[in-house]
């Protein structure tokens, strides 16, 4: 078993334009979220109460999900997200990094959505890497 595990997948409707995924595990998923959760003491209901950072789970699911893409070119970024192309050649590339990633996924419901499914469907891991792992995440139980 593994915790984690990395491919490429083409993202439906944008030509060559591919994202390396890692999928995250039930425990992984669950740390992710404790990291982005507070508790504060209610003083009317003498409670604890849980807060999820919204912002800080987005940039950490964002970091944790999406590892590298290629072919996002202007031309494609303008159907995902509003952006100013004034003066700018739609078919110049634009490069992964985290922060473009966080943009991505924050701005982007279509990506979003299109991640959430991806992410989580084991049937997309199954058929063996298109790409370089992100690491080896655990031991190989072998019988």
């Amino acid at each position: 078993m593994v915790d984690s595990k990395a491919v490429w997948i083409d993202f439906p409707g944008l030509s060559g334009f591919s994202v390396e995924v890692a999928n995250l595990s039930r425990k992984e998923l669950g740390s992710l979220r404790k990291r982005c959760t507070s508790q504060k003491f209610d003083r009317k209901t003498r409670q604890l109460i849980e807060s999820l950072d919204e912002d800080k789970f987005v940039s950490e699911f964002a970091e944790a999900s999406i590892k590298n893409w290629k072919g996002l070119t202007v031309e494609h970024l303008e159907t995902l997200i509003l952006i100013d192309t004034e003066g700018q050649d739609p078919s110049t590339e634009i490069e992964y990094s985290k922060d473009n990633a966080e943009v991505l996924v924050t701005n982007s419901s279509e990506f979003d959505t299109w991640l959430n499914e991806v992410v989580f469907d084991l049937d997309n891991f199954r058929t063996g890497t298109k790409g370089p792992s992100p690491r080896k995440a655990g031991k190989v139980i072998s019988e």
